[in-house]
Parts: C-alpha cells; sequence; structure tokens
C-alpha cells in the first residue's frame, strides 16, 4: 500500500536474544545486512503483517516471539533516485515503517531462512542492539537511528541508552 505522499507502508523486525542482542541478516547474494522487513497488505494490520513477515523471512512464529514494544509513529525514509520506478504508478519514493521490538522466546535453531521456499536472507548474527546503524546502508540509518533509540529503553540497562560508538 503506497499512500498519497509515495510511501509504502512497511513494518520493521527487531529480534532480541536473551542477553539484549538483536537478529542481524545478510540480503541473499548481496553483502548488505538490515533488520527483516516487508510491506503492508490492504486490510492487514501492523501486527499481523509483522508476524506474517517473521514467518517468512526467518521462519518463526508468533509463540516463538513476545512482542516488546513498537515504535509510536511511522518512520519514513526516502529511496535514492537510483531506486525509484518512475514508470511504477502509483510512484514510490520510500517507505514508511511500523518497528516492533521482539524478544526471542524459543530456542535459536528456530530460525530458517528457507521457510517461505525464496528466501530474502543467507546469513545472519547476532549483534550488539547498537551495531545495525552504522552498518546498514546509508539512505535506511535516520529510520535505523530512531527505531532504536525509541526502543532501547525496553531492553537496555539505563547506562547503555544512548549510542556510543559514533
Amino acid at each position: 500500500m503506497i499512500d498519497s505522499e509515495g510511501f509504502r507502508a512497511n513494518v520493521g523486525i527487531i529480534l532480541s536474544n536473551k542477553e539484549g542482542r538483536v537478529f542481524w541478516a545478510k540480503r541473499l547474494g548481496m553483502d548488505a545486512w538490515q533488520f527483516p522487513q516487508g510491506g503492508i497488505k490492504k486490510n492487514e494490520t501492523p501486527e499481523e503483517a509483522m508476524y506474517r513477515e517473521l514467518e517468512e523471512e526467518i521462519g518463526l512464529l508468533p509463540n516463538d516471539v513476545e512482542i516488546i514494544s513498537a515504535t509510536d509513529e511511522w518512520l519514513r525514509y526516502w529511496l535514492p533516485k537510483r531506486f525509484i520506478r518512475h514508470n511504477a504508478y502509483p510512484l514510490c519514493v520510500g517507505q514508511k515503517q511500523i518497528w516492533f521490538l521482539l524478544k526471542l522466546v524459543s530456542d535459536e535453531s528456530k530460525v530458517n531462512l528457507e521457510s517461505a521456499g525464496q528466501p530474502e536472507f543467507d546469513l545472519w548474527k547476532w549483534v550488539d542492539f547498537w551495531y545495525p546503524v552504522n552498518e546498514v546502508v546509508s539512505f535506511k540509518r535516520n529510520v535505523y537511528e530512531q527505531a532504536l533509540n525509541q526502543l532501547a529503553p525496553f531492553i537496555l540497562p539505563e547506562g547503555k541508552l544512548k549510542r556510543t560508538m559514533f
């Protein structure tokens, strides 16, 4: 679903483990790492989209995770001009995302990057909470920083709420 301003509705997923590290995945056949994310379908709530994407992209079911929190509002990023499909209608200029912070309550062996048949990722690892801000593709950095800043108080001890390595 693309809104009147050209932003595609989307969810982002920050999956944490019991140590407070986060799930970081490499796009299939690329040297690009990111959090799982995906579009919201018509008549689908952000939470429903999040659970669908969670299963499609990393093979986890609702009973494998606990929702800790979500961002209060849509966070937006613009696509670089080279990625905009000018011949598509409606024109998509970027994404607006609701971000979910989840805690893995099942064993990590349940992660299955091939659960949907057409994997989006080929590798994954646990990383420190703030690591993705500097490592994601540059046009997503601001959204990652906003999402992590909003969600940090729900998972990190008070002394680690601010980024320290930039």
